[in-house]
């Protein structure tokens, strides 16, 4: 089984600078993911820190110096309602934002690593309004202007395609990361009325122009909307942590083609002795069970994971593997 940690902020302790230093220059962003690559080996290296704030930073919102190590958020919403968002100029990822700063670092990686799977953060459209508006006032108008929701999220899917034509012609990968629509803020009914249809179409258009179905990136507890997510036509899931990961592996069997990620406990990435760590593997081991196309994940790895934690993962993972 591959084992596939989910490396964003965390590599910046390899530089070693903050999250916020490294998110915000081409020379950190390379060497922190080099550094990260080297120590791990693992596949997809996805490029970028805070990865979320992308898209809304480049629409205008402001990203905000936090303390320490802590990852960067937007400061305060560049919007107020659905109506906001629809008025906003659509963003140019040459000269917006750090758009141009992930694509260019994903490039030199590539240049670096050429048999590397190295891929950028596509947020969805959920995930941008979020940042865009915040997430009470987006849940608000939800639920009381459903119809203003629907147009402004389709907006915002559109408005991706440009982006991710740059990273195609860049040479690169997409990950469509929409951590942010998932229950139980927003329900399986609003999911499947209103953001699977706009998650869809925007699956359509990007395998259009890309030639292969998007690898989709949801946490939290995704089993009350797994049918809708396979509905998307994505060939790579996640069967997080904070859902009933034994349901979900019985929901999904019925589709062997789509790639399962199960996500091992963060607690014991982080903090896990190495008899926690092997029993905790083991749990994912027999989740998999016979499936073949299933990975072993560790969700996003905080900057403050120990790496020795990682290794030691990569190593029992190796061994059980081989059957050791």
């Amino acid at each position: 089984m591959q084992f596939s940690p989910s490396v964003y902020e965390h590599a910046a302790r390899f530089v070693p600078y903050t999250p916020w230093q490294v998110s915000r220059n081409l020379d950190l962003m390379v060497q922190a993911h080099a550094a990260a690559y080297e120590r791990y080996r693992h596949q997809p290296i996805t490029v970028g820190i805070d990865i979320y704030n992308l898209e809304a930073e480049a629409y205008g919102a402001q990203v905000a110096e936090p303390q320490e190590n802590d990852i960067p958020t937007i400061a305060t919403p560049l919007c107020d309602n659905m109506d906001a968002v629809l008025q906003l100029t659509p963003f140019d990822p040459v000269i917006s934002g750090r758009l141009k700063l992930v694509i260019d670092a994903g490039k030199q990686l590539k240049n670096k690593y050429p048999s590397t799977d190295i891929r950028i953060p596509v947020s969805g459209p959920f995930s941008i309004a979020s940042n865009l508006l915040g997430m009470e006032p987006l849940l608000l108008e939800l639920a009381f202007n459903p119809q203003s929701a629907l147009q402004a999220l389709t907006c915002l899917a559109d408005n991706q395609l440009v982006f991710c034509r740059a990273i195609l012609q860049a040479g690169l990968k997409i990950t469509f990361f929409e951590s942010a629509a998932t229950p139980p803020l927003v329900s399986p009914q609003q999911f499947e009325r209103i953001l699977l249809p706009v998650l869809q179409q925007m699956n359509e258009k990007i395998q259009a122009i890309s030639g292969e179905p998007i690898a989709l990136v949801m946490g939290g507890d995704t089993c009350t909307i797994l049918p809708a997510l396979i509905q998307i036509g994505s060939n790579y899931l996640i069967c997080p942590s904070e859902t009933d990961q034994q349901r979900f592996m019985e929901m999904v069997a019925a589709f062997p083609e789509i790639m399962v990620r199960i996500n091992l406990n963060p607690r014991v990435v982080s903090y896990g002795k190495r008899e926690e760590i092997v029993a905790e593997i083991d749990r994912i081991f027999d989740l998999a069970g016979t499936r073949q196309r299933v990975c072993l994940g560790t969700g996003v790895l905080a900057y403050d994971v120990p790496p020795e934690n990682v290794d030691l993962i990569q190593e029992i993972v190796k061994q059980k593997s081989r059957g050791v």
